[in-house]
């Protein structure tokens, strides 16, 4: 015969102790998902999808039945607008993963951050899909393409940006040189102004210098025409005298290879006349 009671006791206990792992689990997960709405979100709010879906779902205005029409162009560019902040926080995330999990296993972070971050890419990852599911709908096949389209639409906006803090740096090295190039002419302009000022003060007359001391008087003499007739004539005597010198050394040069000359023609008429008695 079974005993039924001693049966329920391992029956009671099971059944207790599968009901508290269930109330801890359920329990634990309410908690952590608490947790995880509490955490501060990865991105900021995400503008470009809001207004997509303001426009793809607006309300009847006060007093008709009716909603108004958007044009497909419209939902379109806002579509597109709404992939190219996608393609942003996607290369964000791909940036950031791999530093980040460095960090995550060195303990320079917390497991609030990691979280921060898993939610982040889930979130991106559903946002893909939804956009791809806009575009087929919107268009046929449109959502193989579209992601392409937003990545080049955000690589164009780099190099404007790039371009236009180019332009801004370039304007404002050309203020800061138009201000430079001013002050150095209006330095130069005022040095050449006291220059001329200076050569401009009257020189002394020609009686006053005999007033003064001799010395005074020699400086003066020495100044005037005589020194430069003196210095002319120094240099004429100078000039002459290299000429006679060149000249002298030209005529002793022509002496030696006259001379030359002579020896050699002498020895040969000596040889002439010494095979010719030989011949006799």
């Amino acid at each position: 015969m079974i005993d039924w009671v001693s049966l329920t006791i391992p029956a009671a206990y099971l059944s207790v102790l599968v009901g508290s792992l269930a109330t801890f689990s359920s329990l634990y997960r309410k908690r952590k998902a608490a947790q995880s709405a509490a955490l501060e979100p990865w991105f900021g709010p995400h503008l470009q999808r809001d207004i997509y879906l303001s426009l793809l779902h607006l309300e009847p205005e006060p007093g008709k039945d009716k909603s108004p029409t958007v044009p497909d162009g419209v939902l379109k560019a806002a579509l597109l607008q709404r992939a190219t902040e996608d393609i942003k926080r996607i290369l964000e995330i791909r940036n950031s993963k791999q530093a980040l999990s460095n960090l995550l296993q060195r303990g320079s972070v917390g497991d609030d951050l990691w979280q921060r971050f898993l939610r982040a890419e889930k979130e991106i990852e559903a946002e893909l899909r939804d956009v791809v599911q806009e575009a087929n709908a919107l268009q046929a096949d449109w959502g193989q393409t579209i992601f392409q389209s937003a990545n080049e639409i955000h690589h164009n906006a780099i190099l404007r940006e790039k371009l236009n803090a180019i332009q801004a740096q370039g304007r404002a090295d050309r203020e800061w040189w138009d201000q430079e190039k001013a002050t150095i002419q209006s330095n130069f302009m005022k040095e050449l102004g006291e220059g001329e000022k200076e050569n401009a003060k009257p020189a002394a007359a020609p009686g006053t210098d005999k007033v003064g001391s001799d010395e005074d008087a020699v400086i003066v003499e020495g100044g005037g025409p005589a020194s430069s007739g003196a210095a002319t004539g120094s240099k004429d005597f100078v000039t002459n005298t290299d000429y006679t010198l060149r000249h002298k050394e030209f005529e002793a040069n022509n002496a030696t290879k006259d001379a030359v000359n002579g020896t050699s023609n002498t020895q040969k008429q000596q040889d002439r006349a010494s095979k010719f008695d030989l011949s006799q």
